[in-house]
C-alpha cells in the first residue's frame, strides 16, 4: 500500500470517527437524529449548505464541461456564485419560522403540513426518493472513480471503501454527524481547490496567457456560446445554465432542510456572509482548472479526471494526496446529506406518517438507519455499472428536483392563498417537463435549457392550478402571516407620524429651554 493510499484512508477514518462520535447525542430522539435539534449556528449552516450543494460535480463534472466547452461553462459558475445568497435571503428566515410553527422535521413533511394534503406528501416523496437516489448515485460513481485513480485500487473496491465510510457515519450519527463532517470538509474543499488553482495559474502564466493559449488551440473556446459555437444565439440555454444553480437550491430537499435546522432566524445574516465569501473563493476555480487542462492535458481520455491529474502534475505525491482529500470531501459532504434526507423521507414521511402512526421515536430512528443503509447498498450496486457521466446525472437530477419543489417552497412562505391543487400541478408538470425535455433532447430543437423550460411550466401550473383549489384554512393563512416575522411600520406612515409629531417635539424643546435654563 503506497503512502497516498494511506493518507486517504487516514482522512476517511478521521471523518468516520468524527461522525460516529455524534451517535451518543442522538439518544433515539427523532428531532435530534433527523434535524439536529435545530441547533446550527451561522458558520456551520453556511458551510454545510455549501459543501452539500457543491458535490463531486465541482471537482469532476464542472471541470469536464469546461474542458469540453471552454468559457461557456462559466455560465454555470456565475449562477452558482450567487446561489447561496438567493437561497438564504428568499427562504432562510421565513422557512425557519414556518417549519417550527408547523412542527415539521423534514422538507416533505413541511410541504404536507403547509398545503394540508397527504397527496402532496405522497407525490413529493416519490419524486424525492427517485431523484435524490439518482443524485447520490452520481456521487458514488465520483467516489469510485476518484479513489480508483488516486489509490490504484480497483473501481469496485474503491467504491465500497469510500461509500462504506459515508454510510457508516451517516447511519450512526444522523444529522449532526452529517453537518459537522460537512463543516470540516468545506474547509478542506476550499483549501484544496485554491492550492491547485494557484499552482495551475502560475504554471500557465496567469489568465491572460491562459486565454492566449486557448485561442491558439481553438478560438471558439473563448466564446460564450461554447466550442465550435455549439450554442450560438441560444439565450434560453445560457439563461437556464445560470438559473439552474442560482435558484435551484431552493428546491433541493437536502439543501432546504438547512433552513429548518438553524438555531434561530438571526443565523441567516451570518450564514449569508460566510457562504458568500466561501463561494467566491471556491466556485470559479474548478472551471478554470478545466481550461488549464485543455492546454496541459490535450490527450486526456476522461475529462472528469482533470483536477486529480493536474494535482499530481503540480505537487509531489504526498501533497497532491492531501489536497485531493478535497475531492473526496466534496463527494462525501453531498452523499451523506442526500442519504440522510432519503432516510428521513422513508422513515418519517412514509413509515411513521402513513404506515405506523403510533411508532415510537426509537423505532423511527431505527427505520431511518435501516433505510439509509439500504439506499447506500443499492447505490453501490448501481454505481458499479457506471450510469451516465457525473455532469449529466447531477444536472438532470438537480434540475428535476428544482423544477418540482422550488415554486412550492417559495410559494409556501410568500403566498397565503397557495393551495394543494396548485402545488401538485406545479410539482408534477415541472418534473415531467424537465424529464421530457432531457430525454427528448428538446434543448437542441428549441434552444431552451431543460431547467428553464421546467421552471416556466412549473410557475404557470402553480398559477393556473391554484385557481381550481380551495384556499388554505384560516389557521394556515395566519401561520403564513406569522412566518413573515415582525412587521415594520410602512415608510409612508412613519413619515406622516414624524411630520405630525414634529410641532409637539419643538414645543417641548422650547419649554425645557425656557424653564430649565438649557442652552441651545
Amino acid at each position: 500500500m503506497n503512502l497516498d493510499t494511506i493518507i486517504f484512508i487516514v482522512y476517511m477514518l478521521g471523518l468516520l470517527i468524527l461522525g460516529i462520535s455524534f451517535s451518543r447525542k442522538v439518544n433515539d430522539s427523532v428531532d435530534e437524529y433527523i434535524l439536529g435539534g435545530r441547533s446550527l449556528g451561522p458558520a456551520v449552516t453556511a458551510l454545510t449548505m455549501q459543501s452539500t450543494s457543491m458535490s463531486g460535480y465541482m471537482f469532476m463534472g464542472g471541470p469536464a464541461l469546461a474542458f469540453q466547452q471552454g468559457w461557456y461553462a462559466i455560465w454555470y459558475a456565475i449562477g452558482d456564485a450567487g446561489g447561496s445568497i438567493i437561497n438564504l435571503s428568499v427562504l432562510g428566515k421565513r422557512m425557519r419560522r414556518m417549519s417550527e410553527l408547523l412542527g415539521a422535521l423534514s422538507p416533505i413533511e413541511y410541504l404536507e403540513k403547509r398545503y394540508e394534503s397527504v397527496s402532496v406528501k405522497i407525490v413529493a416523496s416519490l419524486i424525492s426518493i427517485v431523484f435524490l437516489s439518482a443524485y447520490v448515485f452520481a456521487q458514488f460513481i465520483a467516489a469510485g472513480k476518484a479513489l480508483e485513480n488516486l489509490t490504484g485500487l480497483s473501481y469496485e473496491l474503491a467504491l465500497i471503501l469510500g461509500v462504506g465510510v459515508i454510510i457508516a457515519y451517516t447511519v450512526t450519527g444522523g444529522y449532526l454527524a452529517v453537518v459537522w463532517t460537512d463543516f470540516v470538509q468545506a474547509i478542506v474543499m476550499v483549501v484544496g481547490i485554491a492550492g491547485i488553482t494557484i499552482m495551475g495559474l502560475i504554471h500557465i502564466g496567469g489568465l491572460s496567457n491562459l486565454n492566449a493559449s486557448l485561442a491558439a488551440i481553438d478560438p471558439t473556446y473563448l466564446s460564450i456560446w461554447g466550442k465550435d459555437l455549439a450554442y450560438y444565439g441560444q439565450w434560453g440555454m445560457v439563461l437556464g445554465a445560470i438559473l439552474i444553480y442560482a435558484i435551484t437550491y431552493m428546491g433541493l430537499p437536502h439543501v432546504v432542510v438547512r433552513h429548518m435546522s438553524m438555531k434561530s432566524t438571526k443565523t441567516v445574516k451570518g450564514a449569508i456572509l460566510v457562504s458568500s465569501i466561501w463561494n467566491q473563493i471556491f466556485i470559479f476555480a474548478p472551471y478554470i482548472l478545466g481550461f488549464i487542462g485543455i492546454i496541459l492535458l490535450p490527450n486526456l481520455a476522461d475529462p472528469e479526471m482533470v483536477i486529480p491529474i493536474l494535482a499530481y502534475t503540480f505537487f509531489p505525491g504526498i501533497m497532491a494526496a492531501i489536497l485531493l482529500s478535497a475531492l473526496m470531501a466534496a463527494i462525501m459532504s453531498t452523499s451523506d446529506s442526500i442519504l440522510m434526507q432519503t432516510g428521513t423521507i422513508l422513515s418519517r414521511d412514509i413509515y411513521q406518517r402513513l404506515l405506523n402512526k403510533n411508532a415510537s421515536q426509537k423505532k423511527v430512528v431505527l427505520v431511518s438507519r435501516l433505510c439509509i443503509l439500504t439506499v447506500g447498498i443499492i447505490g453501490i450496486i448501481v454505481a458499479i455499472y457506471q450510469p451516465p457521466s457525473i455532469f449529466a446525472l447531477v444536472v438532470f437530477a438537480s434540475g428535476v428536483l428544482g423544477n418540482s419543489f422550488m415554486v412550492a417552497y417559495v410559494a409556501s412562505v410568500y403566498s397565503k392563498t397557495a393551495n394543494k391543487v396548485g402545488v401538485l400541478c406545479s410539482m408534477i408538470s415541472g418534473a415531467a417537463t424537465n424529464i421530457i425535455w432531457t430525454v427528448g433532447a428538446l434543448d437542441v430543437v428549441t434552444g431552451i435549457h431543460p431547467f428553464l423550460a421546467g421552471l416556466i411550466i412549473s410557475i404557470l401550473a402553480m398559477i393556473i392550478g391554484n385557481r381550481f383549489g380551495t384556499p388554505p384554512s384560516e389557521e394556515m393563512q395566519e401561520i403564513v402571516e406569522k412566518a413573515k416575522g415582525p412587521r415594520k411600520i410602512p415608510k409612508n406612515i412613519e413619515k406622516h407620524i414624524s411630520f405630525d409629531l414634529s410641532p409637539e417635539a419643538k414645543n417641548i424643546t422650547e419649554f425645557m429651554q425656557g424653564n430649565m435654563g438649557l442652552s441651545k
